[in-house]
């Protein structure tokens, strides 16, 4: 991973430690001494994504840990990450971690044993939405340490894993992946892990799996090849953007579409 603009990650460590503080552009800026204009246009080359949204990503994945592992009320984790609005809490919540904050609450109730029943699945071919005039993107999955697991990989509009893939699929351990009926436009590929060892709070709140993102976007044209992805894992670094996306809520979005294929193969 490139180190430029190394100053970007003491930006960072700075949002972690007072993330609950006004974190405007102004305050960042200065923190490294440069002007607004300056630190924004220098922080997105690195990160993908505009200072004040990569803060409003970390607000919401403090929200997840609040929810998890405290017994506020929403509307008090919606005050406490800046969010003087319920509806407007619960709205960008729902968006971009896919479910309603009471919904994620609930759903550690289930985690462990949808991860169960991925350990025990025997065939993992989901269906595929097939279309001649889309593209096909192919890849590789590999770690750079023994994992032996559940891998959860898909094309996201933005440089996140936040809201539901445009595409998206699991796949056990490594191997390879596919997407079919890609649509022209420009994606992101994300990937994260969950080992078969993990407790439900280990990936309902994934600081720590291994994960990758694609810094330069996929760029799908009308006629376009689309080359073979190498997509490699590593453990979490300080530049990688939350994970917001409920990775129960995508292993049950899997298992759903296993269950409806072998129905109707049945």
């Amino acid at each position: 991973m490139t180190q430029r603009y190394s100053e970007i990650d003491e930006v960072i460590a700075y949002i972690h430690r007072h993330i609950y503080d006004p974190l405007p552009l102004s305050r960042l800026a200065n923190h490294v001494a440069y002007s607004p204009y300056h630190f924004s246009r220098l922080f997105k080359e690195r990160m993908g994504l505009s200072p004040l949204y990569y803060v409003s990503s970390l607000r919401l994945q403090k929200a997840k840990d609040l929810l998890l592992q405290t017994n506020l009320s929403v509307r008090d984790i919606g005050l406490e990450i800046g969010q003087q609005s319920l509806g407007t809490f619960t709205t960008r919540f729902t968006e971009r971690v896919g479910v309603t904050p009471s919904e994620f609450r609930n759903s550690s109730q289930h985690a462990s044993s949808q991860l169960l029943s991925l350990k025990r699945l025997t065939d993992w071919h989901a269906p595929q939405y097939i279309s001649n005039s889309h593209a096909i993107i192919q890849g590789t999955v590999s770690t750079v340490i023994p994992f032996e697991g559940v891998i959860l990989i898909g094309l996201f509009a933005k440089p996140i894993p936040e809201g539901l893939p445009l595409h998206g699929t699991l796949i056990s351990s490594s191997g390879d992946f596919c997407f079919t009926g890609v649509k022209p436009g420009i994606y992101y590929l994300m990937a994260t892990s969950v080992s078969w060892e993990m407790q439900a709070a280990d990936f309902m709140l994934p600081h720590n799996t291994l994960r990758t993102r694609s810094h330069e976007p996929i760029i799908v044209g009308s006629q376009s090849y689309v080359p073979h992805q190498q997509v490699m894992l590593y453990p979490a670094r300080i530049d990688d953007p939350p994970i917001l996306i409920s990775l129960p809520l995508l292993m049950n979005n899997f298992l759903n579409r296993v269950h409806q294929s072998s129905m109707k193969g049945g």
